[in-house]
């Protein structure tokens, strides 16, 4: 009983106003939303080479320490895993286009997670999140908020590619996508009617659903901890630290630094976890927590582990301490025993979270002070570049140049602010690298 008093106090229960059973849901409705990265990322990272077996255990081992380091270090509800885009970069750039072996594309995510420690640990990653407008920290929830429903409305079928519009209506004929919206339909009202654990409830539902109708298609798959010794320290750091690769690191660098940044604003604020200064409480844990899983990925044999928006969802269910990553983080290691069965909960069930979670983020927006063209510009497209570009650090660095531009052309620029004109700087910079390539 002690114990168990011990835990509670620890992550705060009485002052967040939360149990153990909210937890715990939350932990599951957060860990449902993105169990699809422990199929997705071997299936991207094996085509570099790396075997299939050791980078699925390397996927769940990895998200598994990331979510229970920030759950415990920095107590806060913020899962973590192998980051999308990241390992396609890591795949189809470094390894596939460069001809990089995937050794040493892993000794460059190694050295870029020394490197956010030692940022870390200098207070610099801090300093450059406070230097960042509130404003567009608004924008930012917002516009991720935009980004997971559209991930949503592309998985539930809603949405679908055109070749003449980009994107177009798909067809509500399809099955899966009727299944999804009547998914949407029951977490709603589940929502409305305040029914604790609605969004979990409503995947549960769902997947029940889609089993029954029998347009679930699940092929079982295998994979053991054992197999992770394919992979497990096989980095190499020599060939890493070769001249050449250090454009590669940078860029594992800044973008895990603009996505975790995105990320952690909009968590936090979703939650009601900052401060009455909009300051994050044990910001330095934060970033410990998610460079430490960076370097432990990078060592377990996968690509940049950082902080997954779809927490977002474990905090809609009513997730607000560290114990909700924690609990994630035991199902991802539960997962590795249980992948021929990962694949039983289909997209059309989770599509809907996303949506629903996508739609109450929107909320944030209203900080922002429209009627001013210094502040709205920025933050407009921010909020409409980052799901657009899917990309996160793709709307925050617009929106930062745009503010530190229209700053300096309207003659508000302030010095004690250099450091934001520092950073659309290297926005700058990096913006024009992407072009080059």
């Amino acid at each position: 009983m002690k114990t168990i008093q011990r835990l509670e106090n620890f992550f705060e229960f009485a002052r967040l106003g939360t149990n153990w059973r909210t937890e715990t849901l939350a932990g599951f409705t957060t860990f449902l939303t993105m169990a699809y990265i422990i199929l997705v990322n071997p299936a991207i990272l094996s085509q570099a080479g790396i075997p299939i077996a050791a980078i699925t255990a390397a996927t769940c081992l990895s998200a598994a320490t990331g979510s229970i380091l920030m759950g415990v270090i920095a107590r806060y509800p913020i899962a973590l895993a192998p980051g999308m885009g990241l390992n396609a970069y890591f795949t189809y750039t470094v390894c596939i286009a460069m001809h990089i072996p995937w050794r040493t594309a892993l000794g460059a995510v190694f050295l870029s997670g020394i490197l956010f420690l030692l940022l870390t640990a200098l207070g610099i990653r801090q300093l450059i999140l406070r230097s960042i407008p509130r404003d567009l920290y608004a924008a930012v929830a917002g516009g991720i908020g935009l980004f997971i429903a559209f991930i949503g409305f592309r998985n539930a079928g809603l949405i679908v590619g055109n070749p003449a519009t980009l994107v177009a209506l798909g067809n509500l004929r399809v099955p899966a996508t009727g299944l999804a919206l009547l998914g949407l339909a029951l977490m709603v009202t589940l929502e409305v009617l305040e029914v604790r654990g609605s969004i979990l409830i409503g995947v549960l539902a769902t997947t029940a659903a889609a089993w029954a109708l029998g347009l679930v298609h699940w092929a079982p798959t295998s994979a053991s901890f054992s197999s992770i010794t394919a992979t497990a320290f096989q980095l190499d750091l020599k060939g890493a630290l070769h001249a050449g690769l250090l454009e590669i690191i940078f860029v594992f660098f800044f973008v895990d630094l603009f996505d975790n940044l995105g990320t952690l604003m909009a968590v936090t604020k979703r939650a009601g976890l900052m401060a009455p200064d909009q300051s994050i409480p044990r910001l330095n844990r934060i970033f410990f927590a998610d460079a430490l899983a960076t370097v432990f990925g990078s060592l377990a044999g996968t690509s940049t582990v950082t902080s997954y928006v779809e927490s977002t969802a474990g905090v809609a269910a009513g997730g607000r301490s560290g114990f909700t990553a924690v609990v994630t983080g035991l199902l991802f290691i539960l997962a590795l025993f249980a992948v021929p069965f990962v694949g039983i909960v289909p997209p059309a069930a989770t599509a809907p979270a996303l949506i629903l979670v996508g739609s109450m983020m929107m909320g944030a927006i209203a900080e922002i002070e429209w009627t001013r063209p210094l502040i709205a510009v920025p933050a407009f497209l921010t909020l409409i570049l980052i799901p657009l570009t899917y990309s996160i650090a793709n709307g925050l660095g617009f929106g930062i140049l745009a503010y530190a531009g229209l700053h300096l052309a309207t003659g508000k620029f302030q010095r004690k602010d250099w450091l934001l004109y520092l950073l659309a700087g290297l926005f700058l910079l990096r913006f024009l690298y992407l072009a080059a390539g």
